[in-house]
């Protein structure tokens, strides 16, 4: 979220890497689904809220049609979600739904959330140079 900081809707949605589509407002767009799938849909059971979900990838970035509250609320609704759903529960506690043959518990999936934000934190990096040269946490 820092590396979005100060920033206007046309610079969030700018994408810098052409001919990627990545941009700072997608990686938010893609990360809300990223939450849901792991703490709500496997972890609690809940049918998660899919409105970004592409069956050929596990987030859209495409941003057409979309507006900056929309894409900003939507990853911070999923964050706050995330913590309910988890909040009080053993570490060693498993998935509702588990994938088959697999025994994953809460310890893996913030694990798993840690190894995802640090791969998406560092192209947020990339993004947000790209856009004023600014370096940092």
């Amino acid at each position: 979220m820092r590396k979005c900081a100060g920033l206007d809707f046309e610079a969030l949605t700018q994408r810098a890497l052409p001919p990627s589509a990545l941009s700072l407002l997608g990686l938010l767009r893609h990360m809300a689904p990223v939450e849901l799938f792991w703490f709500d849909l496997h972890f609690s059971g809940h049918e998660p809220d899919a409105r970004y979900l592409n069956p050929n990838d596990d987030a859209v970035f495409d941003l057409d049609g979309v507006e900056l509250d929309e894409g900003y609320d939507y990853f911070v609704w999923a964050c706050e979600r995330s913590r309910a759903l988890s909040a009080n529960h053993d570490l060693t506690e498993p998935m509702v739904r588990a994938f088959p043959g697999e025994d994953i518990d809460l310890r893996w999936i913030y694990v798993h959330m840690i190894e995802e934000y640090a791969r998406h934190c560092g192209h947020a990096d990339l993004l947000r140079e790209t856009l004023d040269n600014s370096t940092g946490y």
